[in-house]
Parts: structure tokens; sequence; C-alpha cells
């Protein structure tokens, strides 16, 4: 049940991050993909060194959630522009 709340919360994490960086490269789509991978990626580095993670919806799964979308964005943005 756990990595379905990622996945929720990465499409929504995934549009919020489109939205403060935006991008001509991917499009919305390919932000919402990357965001549903950070949303995993920031659940698993939230659970693994700050013993938090997403367990719901509530305000601290969003954030992780959040947080591993824009990481997993930028570092993909990063990679395209190399």
């Amino acid at each position: 049940m756990t990595i379905l709340y990622w996945i929720i919360f990465g499409l929504i994490a995934g549009s919020i991050a489109n939205f403060l960086t935006p991008s001509t490269q991917g499009g919305i789509v390919g932000s919402i993909i990357l965001g549903i991978i950070g949303a995993v990626v920031g659940g698993y580095i939230g659970e693994r060194f700050f013993s938090v993670g997403v367990t719901g919806f509530n305000v601290m799964s969003f954030i992780v959630a959040v947080s591993g979308s824009l990481l997993v964005i930028v570092i993909g943005r990063l990679l395209m522009r190399a």
C-alpha cells in the first residue's frame, strides 16, 4: 500500500514541481513521471535516513514526496543538459 501512496503523491508532486521549475523539455508528462520516481526515491531516503516516509495522506508524507520529486526532476534536467 505504501508504494501506491508514493505513486499518488508522485503524480501530485510532479505536477507541483513542474509548476515550480517549468521546462520545455519533457513537458508535464515527463515531469509527472519523474515526480512518481522522485516520490519513491524521497520515501526511500526519508525512511532510510530520517525515519520518515510516505505513510499515508498527511503533511509529512507530502513533504517527503515533493522533496524527492524536486530532487529527481532537478537531477534529470541537469543530466539532459549535459
